[in-house]
């Protein structure tokens, strides 16, 4: 007995076998098999007879396959190749594990040594006989000592041989030639030329004129055609004129036989009654009918086409069509063929005029289709020019009541243009012991422009952004308003836009100036050197303002103030540098800020050349990056107080800033305040123009400037 005891304790007289190869010693270079063979595998040529007990053509299978022997684990595999047509699964019929020997050695499984040539296997009751094997495989059973066997063949299967000799006599005596179209297939893929032809079919009875678009498809040289059905013509809507193929110019109108018409023939060399007919292609092709084809060079704008017995003719082709015959060919003359008359103007569709109910948009809407539809807002508009952050995109303007009543003339509006869907709003300001309370006085929306007739066709107009400046009247819902001032985003919003307004083009300002007489001219620096006695190069705007509208030059009160606003006289805010780098150093010192070091070292980074300068723009992104403590305000005004230009001084601001090795003196919570406060008030209060510079305006206007150059930049230079 070979079994072992209970628990697996060897009985007396046996021997421990062992369960997986081994190998002789310096094999593996003294590392685990798993180790040393990983990825190693031999791999042997078998094959399998299978019996065949109830086929009529096979009575026996030979099956060829491979066994792989994994050295690592000492697992196999047994695949068969794929045939094709076989009709039986094939694929790995073992999967990789390892296999027991069979009866009455279950116990053990098959290991390196149990493999040789010219000898029989049995995997799980199947019996493979081994062959052959690689070259590897060969090696490593001879360094194992191993006498191999000499390899034998595989025996033949009836059936494959059968099987071959079946399709053997399929083949053609003498291979077809070989035509390769695959390089103009790749060259000209997905390329088509496209011509407009027509087909007269007048003479027939009911017969009309036929539009027909021709595709020609560079690709294989075939041609498609499409036939454009008008609407309400009756026709079935088959707009397929001709499936695409290779159209034959000499074509007849009856279409050949099948077989008729090949491009090699047959010659019967033999023809007896015993030794039956003998028949061979003919190689010189002497009975082959050569058969013409339309190509791209038969194709041309007014030439012909026979479309099997129709005369087509091509009228006209697209721009990719003219762009490939310039290219190729050289053509230059695509002049279209006219061939219908040209369509008549669809006569103007009257719109019924308003008939009061809804608004005019609503009205239109349910004239033009059966159904109404509510009318489609400019969301474009709306998405563009909607309120985003700062930007309000609405122009406030400060307005008076024209009227002769006391009570109404000394009453203030503010009139909100929203420049989103171009609707107004009027908002009184509540003034104490006026009699007249203050709030909305005319709720948002579009007003339309006075003077228009209200039972008409056509839409009315709407009041527009261009429509408010400053000196115009305004007539809203019958009240007159006169501007008299606006905000500073909007006198902003609108010189930034001068293109769309033009009572804010300092260029066309100017202009108006030039044109002015030589007369006025003298008149105008008379009165300017008159009202400047101290030749301070300023006047005031009161008088500047009055000399202008005074003289007739034609500007209006928004004008004047655009011209005023461009040479105004910008005053330097004093602030105290000191105040300002106390206020910072408290901030940093109440948030306990310790990153001025790395602070340094990343400004001493951005300054490759070692200058002590950088740009203010790049200063301001690395206090930001380092969220340093301070207002942006105060940090906007600190680093233009340590810049020369465009370039800041950036040790001797971290010098400023530095609380913990420079402290300033300690300031009081009131002065933090009231400085924070200043700030955000001189940033956000309006610029009102009081002195301007009359010396600059006199030398662009009327001697700087001629008349080649670009005024608006010359004003603002």
């Amino acid at each position: 007995m070979e079994k072992p005891g209970i628990g697996g304790e060897l009985l007396p007289g046996q021997k421990r076998k062992p369960k997986s190869s081994v190998y002789p010693r310096g094999a593996t270079g003294g590392l685990p098999s798993w180790v040393a063979f990983d990825k190693q595998a031999l791999c042997f040529e078998a094959y399998l007879q299978e019996a065949v007990p109830e086929a009529p053509n096979e009575t026996y299978r030979i099956r060829k396959c491979k066994i792989y022997f994994y050295l690592e684990d000492d697992t196999m595999q047994v695949v068969e190749p794929e045939y094709k047509n076989s009709g039986i699964p094939q694929g790995t019929l073992i999967r990789r594990q390892r296999i027991p020997l069979p009866p009455p050695k279950e116990d053990q499984y098959y290991n390196v040594f149990h493999f040789n040539l010219n000898q029989q296997m049995v995997l799980f009751s199947h019996t493979f006989t081994i062959t052959n094997c690689d070259q590897f495989t060969k090696n490593f059973l001879t360094k194992c000592g191993v006498i191999l066997n000499d390899p034998v063949s595989v025996p033949d299967d009836p059936y494959r041989s059968l099987r071959d000799k079946i399709e053997k006599s399929m083949s053609p005596l003498r291979p077809y030639e070989r035509r390769d179209t695959l390089k103009q297939f790749l060259d000209h893929d997905r390329k088509v030329l496209r011509f407009f032809c027509f087909w007269d079919d007048t003479n027939a009875m009911f017969g009309d004129l036929r539009e027909l678009v021709l595709l020609y498809f560079l690709a294989d040289d075939t041609i498609a055609i499409k036939e454009v059905i008008p609407p309400n013509s009756g026709r079935v809507t088959m707009s397929k004129f001709l499936s695409r193929s290779k159209l034959p110019k000499h074509a007849s109108n009856q279409l050949a036989l099948p077989g008729e018409m090949t491009n090699r023939t047959v010659l019967n060399v033999l023809a007896s009654t015993r030794q039956g007919d003998r028949y061979m292609l003919d190689s010189l092709k002497t009975g082959a009918i050569q058969e013409e084809f339309y190509r791209d060079f038969d194709l041309t704008v007014g030439g012909e086409m026979n479309v099997w017995g129709r005369k087509v003719i091509i009228a006209d082709c697209d721009d990719f069509t003219k762009d490939y015959y310039r290219s190729k060919y050289g053509i230059e003359d695509f002049t279209p063929v006219k061939y219908k008359a040209a369509v008549a103007p669809k006569p103007p569709r009257s719109v019924p005029p308003y008939n009061g109910f809804g608004s005019e948009e609503d009205s239109l809407s349910s004239c033009q289709r059966l159904l109404p539809k509510p009318p489609q807002k400019d969301v474009h508009k709306f998405m563009e020019y909607d309120r985003c952050g700062l930007e309000s995109n609405v122009l406030k303007f400060y307005a008076k009541m024209v009227t002769t009543s006391q009570v109404d003339s000394d009453r203030e509006f503010i009139i909100s243009f929203y420049l989103s869907d171009d609707s107004i709003s009027v908002f009184e300001r509540s003034q104490k012991n006026s009699g007249v309370l203050g709030g909305m006085f005319l709720a948002r929306g579009r007003i339309k422009k006075p003077g228009q007739e209200l039972f008409k066709s056509e839409l009315s107009e709407y009041f527009t952004a261009c429509d408010l400046y400053v000196g115009a009247t305004l007539c809203l819902n019958n009240r007159q308003f006169h501007l008299l001032d606006a905000d500073e985003y909007t006198f902003n919003y609108l010189e930034q836009h001068a293109d769309k307004f033009p009572k804010a083009d300092i260029g066309i300002i100017l202009g108006k100036l030039r044109s002015i007489p030589e007369e006025k001219q003298r008149e105008i620096r008379n009165f300017l050197a008159l009202s400047d006695p101290g030749n301070s190069g300023f006047v005031t705007f009161e008088s500047l303002r009055g000399l202008l509208v005074g003289m007739g030059c034609g500007l209006t009160e928004h004008e004047v103030l655009v011209l005023c606003r461009s040479f105004v006289e910008h005053k330097q805010s004093d602030i105290d540098v000191g105040l300002m780098l106390a206020v910072a150093q408290d901030f940093l010192k109440k948030k306990n800020f310790d990153q001025l070091p790395d602070m340094a070292r990343v400004f001493e980074y951005n300054d490759p050349n070692k200058t002590g300068h950088i740009s203010v723009k790049g200063a301001t992104a690395i206090c930001k990056t380092f969220q340093l403590p301070v207002s942006d305000n105060l940090l906007t005004c600190l680093l233009h107080k340590f810049a020369d230009g465009d370039q800041i001084d950036y040790n001797a601001f971290l010098v400023g800033i530095n609380w913990l090795e420079h402290p300033a003196p300690p300031v009081m919570p009131d002065d933090t305040l009231k400085f924070d406060v200043n700030m955000r008030h001189d940033a956000s209060e309006v610029q009102r123009v009081k002195n301007v510079r009359y010396s600059s305006l006199l030398q662009d206007v009327f001697h700087g400037a001629s008349n080649t150059d670009d005024p608006k930049s010359t004003a603002l230079a």
